[in-house]
Formats: structure tokens, sequence, C-alpha cells
């Protein structure tokens, strides 16, 4: 295997070195993507006790969720940044630290605000330390058959990793209490710190350039007053005066952001990143995908525990027929990748998804888990497995070692900005049909969120299908 080379430049700081051990480097990454992406979910089956507990209402508790999501989303581009000027594998020990010590606050929390703080707090260390994940697999492993080897493992993590987290929130939800799904992150973070220095190689440092202050501010804030206005929407009605004037302070911060990154040195964007046709259409469909994933695991948790009188621990396994599936399939993506291509594995892979989201929009009142949700979690697990590994080959294919950090940073943006702002459609779907019924109103509320995720699996399969095959890389 070969490594990149540090060059000593200009304004460059030669890392110290490292023993060369590419699978414990490996491992050490995808634990560290593995323990952030748990959080995005795990928390989902502990919801209706925090709700209880810290007395969230049924649509506020999807700020639980979305606090997390939104400040890990708007500052990974920041964090990607940070991560360029510091070194990728010094970002990420430091993104851990402050994730571990800001799992540890919310864990103690007894109030509301104070646990919406540390989820912020969390969603902003992971900012930090998430981009160097997929940075460090794409300047450790070189371009074809090696990357996609580490790129099929870190893609069956991450795929699985949200479903593993409903289970793992389900047990230790069952076994102790909500909190456990918080200090869960302690000793893993303190294993990550510990030994990530041993086995992962630091990156070239580049200096030079401000942050891009304005951006993230603009940006995040921006994104926030959008989700906000969304579920203030599902609250009340959409005439609702704070909502109209979150919208336009919305629309205003987001203009404001885009027009910043155009005049910036060093923007959070970087535009070159989209140059590229079939990067551009990936980052669409990482968009859009986990805005239909995030409402599905929202809302069947609320239906399996509240509805169907699930304990979490029942919850948690319910969702392992979408998990198992989904690491198979990972697994099995790079075989089918260099046999069929990447974008007719990837149509597959999404044309499976949409149908496991077709499927779960049938929910009735007299379904159960086997016929109402069973078979789309198999269908969307597969699907899933084969979809997310071929479109990241897309991503990272011809990005240059300088902008890695940029282009895995971004990918991370989109996903969890895509599962926030898609959450808060789905809910606002969800409250303002429930509040209409005149019946069962979490069934037809619940459809018709799923429904909306539908279409956005719809459009997800759109764009896949507008990718244009890449040729094979050159051999060395």
């Amino acid at each position: 295997m070969s490594t990149p080379t540090v060059r000593e430049t200009a304004g460059a700081v030669r890392p110290s070195p490292t023993r060369k051990h590419p699978f414990l480097a490996l491992a050490a990454i995808v634990g560290t993507q593995l323990m952030l992406l748990l959080d995005a979910t795990v928390v989902n089956v502990a919801l209706p006790g925090i709700g209880r507990h810290l007395g969230f209402s049924p649509t506020n508790m999807s700020w639980v969720l979305n606090v997390y999501t939104l400040a890990f989303g708007g500052l990974l581009l920041l964090g990607s940044r940070i991560g360029d000027l510091i070194g990728r594998r010094t970002a990420l020990i430091w993104g851990v630290s402050a994730f571990t010590l800001a799992s540890i606050a919310g864990g103690l929390a007894n109030d509301a605000a104070v646990l919406l703080i540390a989820r912020g707090l969390q969603g902003a260390a992971a900012a930090l330390a998430a981009p160097s994940t997929l940075a460090l697999i794409a300047t450790t492993f070189s371009e074809g058959a090696e990357r996609n080897r580490a790129l099929s493992v870190f893609s069956a993590i991450s795929g699985a990793g949200s479903a593993i987290g409903l289970t793992v929130g389900g047990m230790l939800t069952d076994w102790g209490s909500w909190r456990w799904v918080f200090f869960v992150n302690i000793p893993v973070g303190i294993a990550i710190v510990l030994f990530a220095p041993r086995f992962i190689r630091e990156t070239e440092r580049h200096r030079g350039g401000r942050f891009d202050i304005a951006g993230a501010l603009t940006g995040t804030l921006g994104m926030a007053s959008l989700v906000y206005a969304f579920i203030r929407v599902a609250e009340s009605r959409w005439s609702d005066p704070r909502a109209i004037g979150t919208f336009v302070a919305a629309a205003l911060l987001l203009a404001a952001f885009l027009i910043n990154e155009t005049r910036v040195e060093r923007p959070l964007v970087v535009l070159r990143l989209f140059s590229d046709r079939n990067r551009a259409l990936c980052y669409g469909f990482m968009l859009l995908f986990p805005a239909a994933m995030f409402g599905v695991f929202y809302f069947t948790t609320q239906y399996l525990q509240t509805y169907l009188g699930y304990s979490p621990l029942k919850t948690g396994f319910a969702f392992l027929p979408l998990a198992g599936p989904l690491f198979l399939s990972a697994r099995i993506a790079p075989r089918a990748l260099a046999r069929f291509g990447a974008k007719r594995t990837a149509t597959v892979g999404s044309t499976l998804n949409l149908g496991g989201m077709i499927w779960i929009t049938q929910l009735s009142a007299g379904d159960g888990y086997a016929n109402g949700i069973l078979g789309a979690l198999i269908l969307m697990g597969v699907g899933l497995g084969l979809t997310v590994m071929p479109l990241n080959t897309f991503i990272l294919s011809g990005v240059e070692p300088k902008d890695a950090g940029s282009a895995s940073g971004l990918l991370q943006t989109m996903q969890q900005i895509g599962g926030s702002l898609g959450l808060s459609i789905l809910v606002t779907v969800f409250g303002t049909v429930s509040r209409h019924a005149h019946s069962q109103p979490f069934i037809h509320g619940a459809t018709a969120g799923f429904t909306m995720g539908a279409i956005f699996s719809g459009l997800s399969v759109l764009l896949v299908l507008l990718l244009k095959q890449p040729k094979a890389p050159a051999v060395r």
C-alpha cells in the first residue's frame, strides 16, 4: 500500500511520522465515523422517555435530533477548513475529545434546554472530527481497487450505523435509561483519543487564508431558521406570523451565505467541486436520501412504541432487518461495482430503497410490524447498501488531495442538512395532516410523512439515472 508523501513546502508543516498500520488506521477512522453516526439515531428510541422526563411535545421532540444534525451539518465545512490548518488527524482527535465531554453533559441533563445545548455541542464537535474520516481514507488509500475496498468498509459501517444506533438505543434505554444513549460514547471516545495517534498518519497542514466565519454563521443560522419555521408550522399553521417571519429570515441568511461564498478567498463551499457533473448529482442525492430515511426512523420508532406498545428494546431489535441486509449488501457492492459499474449498481440500490419507501406509505391502522414495516425495512437495507459506496466513488474520483477534506466535508454536510431539513418538512406534513384527521390522527399523519419521504426517494433515483458512467481508472 502507498501512503501520500508529505512534502515540506512553504506554509506546510511536516507531520510527525507514524508506523504504517493501514488496517488499524482504517479501524480508527471507521470507529470515529460510527460513533458520530450512531448519535444521530441512537437517541431516536429514547425520545419517548426523554419527552416524558423533560417535557417535550410530540413535534418539539424532533429538536433533540435536529439540533445535533444542524450543528453537525452547518459547521462541517468550517471543521474541514480547520482540519486543513491543524492536520486532519489532530482535528479528529480534538473533535472526538469535545464530543465525549458534550456526551457527558447530555447524559447528566435534567432540563430540556440543557439537553439541547449539549446536543448542539455534540454536533459542533462532530463537525470538527467528521471531515477527517473520509478525507483520511482519500489521502491514505490510492484511487482504484485499494480505495474501493476501504470505501466498502467505510460505507457498510456508515450505512448500517444509523440502523445499529436504533438497536443500541433500544438496548441502552431498556436496560438502563435514556441517559445511557449519551454515556455510551465515553469509553468509545476515550479509546479513539488514546489509539488514533498511534495508527493514523498525520496529513499535510495547509497554512494561509482566513476562516470563513461569515459563511459558517449565515449558513448555519439560515438552515436553523428554515428548520424552525417548518416545525413552527407543524405546531400551528402556515399563516402563523412567527413562521412566516422565520421563513423570510432563513431566505435572507441563505442568500447572504451564497453571496459570501462567491467573494471570500477561502470559502466553506469549494465551488469547483460542483464543476464535475457526476459529483454535483451525487451531492444532490446525499441531500435527498437522508431526508427520507430520517423520517422513516422518526415515525417508525414512535409507531412501534406509542401505537403498538413496543418496549425500547423490542423497538431497537425491530430495525435489525434494515441493518443486517444493509451491511451485507454494502460488502457485495464493490464486486457489483467492478462487474456492472457504479451507475448500474447505484440505480438498482436506489430503486430498491424507493420500493421500500412506497411500501411503508401503505401503513394502516390494522397493520402490525410484519405486514406494515418488515418488508419495507429489508428493501431499504439492501437498497442503501448498494447505493452509498458507488456514489462515494463518484464523489472522490479525481479529487486532488488539497480538496479531499472539502469534498468529504461537503458530502457529510449534505447528509446532515438533508436529514435535518427533511425531517422538519416531514414533521410539518405530519402535524398538518394529523390535525385535520377525524380518526387515527397518528396513522394518517405518519403515512403522509412517509409519502413525502417517498417523493424525496423518487427524486434521488432520478439523479442517479442522470449520472454518466466514469471511465475505468488507468493502471499505475
